[in-house]
């Protein structure tokens, strides 16, 4: 699956831009709240918009401090994956019952210094797993291919039925990167520049999508 972020879209032409990735299988939305990260992009009312704009799911990705407050308002609007930060709930498990209990898939996001190790029993009670492969907070960053390790162990996890979840990738996905992503487990692709800096943006989709499957099968 890609899921196109809108982070390295023309913030401007937000419905146009969700139109040129039609074919996507997600919609990624990254939402910084300036705290968690140095960044800030955009909150509920700007995802409320796009959920009128778009009929492709939209992936939200809660870069921001008291998900445990905050997420349910996503999942209430309509968001189809709700993904919060491990390092910034303060009971995950609670969050994730309260995320489905509101009719969105429940995501966990770990940075790339986070193991997964101490997380394993969490993320039973989750739909998604979110490896971030930069450092969260900016687009435009380059891939960490030491992450992929957690993807190794997360889709052996799944393979072997004591986890049942997507394994989402996020982070300088290209079509240079986006194989090793494949071949180590990743069933999601977030794809930023790789998509909204080509020409046809949704040919680029299909493109990542067809290196993958070439790989994942």
């Amino acid at each position: 699956m890609i899921a196109p972020s809108i982070l390295s879209a023309d913030f401007a032409r937000l419905a146009e831009e969700t139109a040129a990735v039609r074919g996507a299988d997600w919609l990624h939305v990254d939402v910084m709240d300036a705290h968690f990260v140095p960044n800030l992009t955009l909150g509920l009312p700007v995802v409320q918009s796009l959920l009128k704009a778009t009929d492709i799911p939209i992936d939200c990705h809660l870069m921001i401090e008291d998900p445990d407050r905050w997420a349910i308002g996503y999942a209430e609007a309509g968001a189809y994956n709700v993904t919060v930060h491990v390092e910034a709930a303060k009971d995950p498990i609670a969050l994730a019952r309260n995320l489905k209990a509101a009719g969105a898939k429940a995501g966990l996001s770990v940075k790339p210094g986070t193991p997964l190790e101490p997380y394993l029993d969490v993320l039973k009670h989750y739909d998604t797993l979110l490896v971030m492969s930069v450092e969260p907070g900016f687009g435009g960053q380059s891939f960490m291919p030491e992450v992929l390790d957690k993807v190794r162990t997360a889709r052996r996890l799944v393979d072997t039925g004591h986890l049942t979840l997507v394994v989402e990738i996020d982070g300088g996905i290209n079509d240079d990167t986006i194989e090793a992503a494949a071949e180590a487990g990743v069933d999601c692709f977030v794809a930023g520049s790789a998509v909204y800096g080509a020409q046809d943006p949704a040919a680029a989709v299909s493109a990542l999508r067809a290196k993958a499957a070439a790989v994942r099968g």
